[in-house]
Order: C-alpha cells, then sequence, then structure tokens
C-alpha cells in the first residue's frame, strides 16, 4: 500500500519544491517506488524532476477532472528514477472547473487508489495556498511534511497550516497528521536560526525531523539543470542531508505504521 505525504507550507519560498523533489529523489536512491504529484500550477517540481512541462501531453490536470488516469498520465523520469504526475499552466483553470464538480476534493484521492500498488511513497508538491488543489492533496494524504525555515515568520506560517490541518482532519480526513518538521536552508552559524530550531524542537517535540539540510548552493543551481541537486550533485552536503532524511523518513513511517 502507498504512503501518501504532501510537502506543504502556506508560506512561499521555504524550500518546498526542493525538498518534494530531492526527498523524491532520495527515496527513489534508497530503493523505493516513489510517485511525485505537482499540484502546483507552476510545475516547478516537473521541470526540477528532468520532464519538460510544456510537452506534456497529459497532467494533473486532466486526471483531476478525470479525463485520463494516473497510468496513463504519470512518465517515468529516467535521470531521476521516479514516476511524475506533471503539472503546468493549465492546472490553474482547474480551480474554477473543480467548484462545480461533485466530489471536487477527493478527485487525487480517487485517482490515487488505482495506483495503490504500484508504489512505496506518493509525495504530493502542493501550491503555497489553502487552494481547492491542496486541499485535493491532504484529503488524499495520509500526513503531510513540513519544510520550513528557522525564522520567525516562518513559524506565523506553521500556525496557518496547523490550523489548516486540524480542519481538514476534523471535517475531510480523519487520517491527516503533521509527519514532521523538516528544517531547511539551515545555517548553524546563525543566533537566530538556531534559536527557532530550538523553540521548534521544544513545542513540537519528535515532531521534529533530526535531519537537518544545510544552506547549500549546489542544491539551489539543481533546478536550473532540470534535477534535484541529490542527482544533479550526489556529493553536495545538502544531497548526502536529503539521503539521510530519505532514510529516516522510511524508518519514522515503520515506527507509525501508517
Amino acid at each position: 500500500m502507498a504512503k501518501i505525504f504532501c510537502v506543504a507550507n502556506q508560506k512561499g519560498g521555504v524550500g518546498k519544491t526542493t525538498s518534494a523533489v530531492n526527498l523524491a529523489a532520495g527515496l527513489a536512491k534508497i530503493g523505493q517506488r516513489v510517485l511525485l504529484v505537482d499540484l502546483d500550477p507552476q510545475g516547478n517540481a516537473t521541470m526540477g524532476s528532468g520532464v519538460d512541462k510544456r510537452a506534456l501531453e497529459l497532467t494533473v490536470y486532466d486526471v483531476l477532472l478525470e479525463n485520463a488516469t494516473i497510468k496513463e498520465a504519470a512518465l517515468h523520469s529516467e535521470q531521476v528514477g521516479y514516476h511524475v504526475l506533471g503539472a503546468n499552466r493549465e492546472l490553474s483553470g482547474a480551480e474554477i472547473e473543480l467548484v462545480s464538480l461533485e466530489r471536487r476534493n477527493e478527485r487525487l484521492k480517487g485517482a490515487l487508489k488505482a495506483v495503490d500498488g504500484d508504489y512505496d511513497f506518493v509525495l504530493v508538491d502542493c501550491p503555497p495556498s489553502l487552494s481547492m488543489l491542496t486541499l485535493n492533496g491532504l484529503c488524499a494524504a495520509h500526513g503531510v511534511v513540513v519544510p520550513m525555515q528557522c525564522e520567525y515568520f516562518a513559524l506565523e506560517g506553521l500556525t496557518d497550516l496547523v490550523n489548516t490541518i486540524k480542519q481538514v482532519h476534523a471535517n475531510m480526513n480523519p487520517d491527516l497528521e503533521i509527519i514532521g518538521l523538516l528544517r531547511v536552508m539551515f545555517d548553524p552559524r546563525t543566533t537566530l536560526q538556531q534559536q527557532v530550531s530550538d523553540q521548534l524542537k521544544e513545542h513540537f517535540g519528535d515532531k521534529v525531523f533530526d535531519t537537518v539540510i544545510p544552506r547549500n548552493v549546489r542544491l539551489a543551481e539543481a533546478p536550473s539543470y532540470g534535477l534535484p541537486g541529490v542527482v544533479f550533485d550526489p556529493s553536495a552536503k545538502g544531497s548526502k542531508a536529503f539521503i539521510t532524511f530519505a532514510k529516516e523518513m522510511v524508518a519514522r513511517i515503520k515506527k507509525m505504521r501508517i
């Protein structure tokens, strides 16, 4: 049975897509069967996985409108070792089209049931807003991985996200929970970042992943080559951290028995 996780944060610019593609690549490197679902109309996770969003014949848009299945629309990206259900600007129109449809928040959940045995992990890269697309991701998921920078504005965004997850848990998806908080773009030399990191651990305890992703130039360069950092430069500090994180993720899921 596939374990489905949203990579989400309502604050933009926190390394959410970078975390999604590198976790997918890290899981693939340690032998997991992975599907990455790009729910962001910008299509950055698609492009960052070695797939040209402009050349896609079928996308997650077609799946949400039930014009195609995931088996038909997902592509295996040889370069990165996992499957990608891509997105492009066409997806921005899905918001309006879904409003009048039945089961509008559960379209992705229904589509994923058909490929339940094909993958070990399904990662959903959500847009940085509480939209119908994000709700589709949250309704389909077993849990949420929250990438965040250790800065005070990020803490405010986290409060909003926690409240959203509670509402979805209460009204739409009783299985939904926060799997863990991932500290990204971390610079241990900065006192403020260290203080916020300590606050996170104090408040969320073991919900904070042990792995910390450092601020790393090679991770930042990788998207311009259309690859996750884990594939672009496996020897980089950030890439090694994501491999460690993938292993921690697998271990945590086994303990939680999701």
